[in-house]
């Protein structure tokens, strides 16, 4: 059998693989992993439980909420709430784990099931193979008045704001602020913290009927977003996705403001406020070439890990760093937050608009985005990239050609016999010709064999 969880929690067709059973499985297990097994407080562990506004997400909470309680936990039901509202309030309530229900940025017949650990971390691999495990086994079914109880979590939403508020080096009075909080999660809280922090605000993508999340809206569809910036004649726009843990910017000019521009005004800001631990960005090597350079220039080091913010995460908890993310607008504030949050980092863009008094197009100049190419090669045998002479030697020609002012990088699948070639360079035809060059190579020295036919 496969690994259930994969690089985000369990995630599938909502009634196709992620069933109302398999929810119930789930939380039955996660309740002796996360629950009984960690609690040495003597107390009935507790839980809390959010999830995003799709349709389906209503029978996966009751179905989560009937597993844990059933299981002898006390469930604490959040509502609809960002993915990093719940990681939040697992720890401020001191809660055993927490479970969050969300596809992200996925369309509404999707979802997925997502736990974090107590203090709302995410969960290793260690502990989710713990999980499948108690899968297979008999669940624990305490009876009278042993069994969980359900509770609204009535604050939840004014807790995880008051938070947010706290972290503002500026109030935003002055500002006006586009949001397109993509129909989900974050369609409540997000427009009621910028206008509590000052702004003037627009909302867009903020009426969830449980079908439409991130429906032509959002960080994945930036256009409404970019009109509505100009039609209002607004400071800047943000976007977040379906549950909220991530967010793009757009300027007064309708100009996109991605994860990386993102991660070096902050980066630049927090050194200058001396709160950049050991003045260091923690970063995927999928992130352009021009924020390296950029914080090169201003003094920071650049941090490097594979793809997937849970890796981001482990390399910000090993060296205690600050402040980490992706290109894709995961932002992550190790001082208030343990997952990637949008609004937290909408908040900390506009503040910096705010404080400095700069527009966010010119704040972003700090960066210069290089030309970036990406081919997929595909019907290649993704194993052999690393390994291969005639590959690493003409990847060594084409880096040797690009010099300082490009980057190469050759990057296999997970799952499919694809490898990713990612060229960039001072311009497009540059970056352009120097992939499709690396890309045919690859296509020629790693084709997979065809298993010639018996004859009989």
């Amino acid at each position: 059998m496969s690994r259930l969880f994969g690089t985000d929690g369990v995630r599938g067709l909502a009634n196709g693989l992620l069933t109302a059973e398999l929810a119930l499985q789930l939380a039955q297990a996660a309740a002796v992993v996360l629950g009984h097994d960690r609690n040495t407080t003597g107390k009935r562990p507790r839980a809390v439980v959010a999830r995003d506004p799709r349709a389906s997400g209503e029978f996966l909470a009751a179905a989560v909420e009937a597993g844990l309680s059933s299981s002898g936990i006390d469930v604490y039901d959040a509502g609809v709430l960002p993915t990093p509202a719940a990681a939040y309030l697992v720890a401020d309530l001191n809660a055993d784990f927490g479970v969050m229900i969300s596809a992200s940025h996925n369309p509404a017949p999707d979802n997925g099931i997502k736990f974090f650990a107590r203090g709302g971390q995410k969960l290793p691999d260690d502990v989710e193979d713990a999980i499948e495990v108690q899968l297979a086994k008999e669940p624990f079914r305490p009876v009278g008045g042993e069994v969980g109880r359900i509770q609204r979590f009535s604050d939840a939403e004014d807790r995880y704001i008051v938070h947010l508020l706290g972290t503002l080096p500026h109030r935003l009075d002055g500002l006006k602020v586009v949001l397109d909080c993509a129909h989900g999660a974050a369609s409540g809280c997000s427009p009621q913290v910028f206008k509590d922090a000052g702004a003037n605000v627009i909302v867009i993508g903020a009426e969830p009927d449980g079908l439409n999340i991130n429906e032509g809206v959002g960080s994945t569809h930036l256009g409404p977003l970019k009109r509505a910036v100009l039609d209002h004649g607004a400071d800047l726009g943000v976007a977040h996705d379906g549950d909220a843990d991530r967010c793009l910017a757009v300027d007064h000019e309708g100009n996109e403001v991605d994860g990386d521009q993102i991660m070096a005004i902050l980066a630049v800001a927090l050194k200058d406020a001396g709160k950049l631990k050991d003045d260091v960005l923690v970063a995927t090597v999928m992130s352009n070439l021009g924020l390296k350079l950029a914080l090169r220039d201003a003094g920071i080091s650049l941090r490097e890990t594979g793809v997937g913010d849970r890796y981001v995460l482990e390399e910000m908890r090993n060296g205690s760093y600050s402040l980490g993310g992706e290109q894709s607008g995961h932002v992550i504030f190790a001082d208030y937050a343990t997952t990637g949050d949008g609004v937290l980092t909408g908040l900390q863009i506009a503040a910096q608009v705010a404080l400095t008094g700069r527009p966010l197009k010119e704040l972003s100049t700090v960066m210069t985005k290089l030309p970036q190419v990406l081919i997929n090669v595909k019907g290649v045998d993704r194993t052999r990239v690393k390994g291969d002479a005639v590959v690493a030697q003409a990847v060594s020609v084409a880096e040797a050609e690009l010099g300082d002012t490009g980057r190469v990088l050759l990057r296999p699948s997970g799952t499919e016999p694809v490898v990713r070639v990612m060229v960039e360079a001072a311009d497009h035809e540059t970056a352009q010709g120097v992939a499709e060059r690396l890309a045919q190579v690859v296509r020629t020295e790693l084709a997979l064999e065809l298993v010639p036919e018996s004859s009989g």
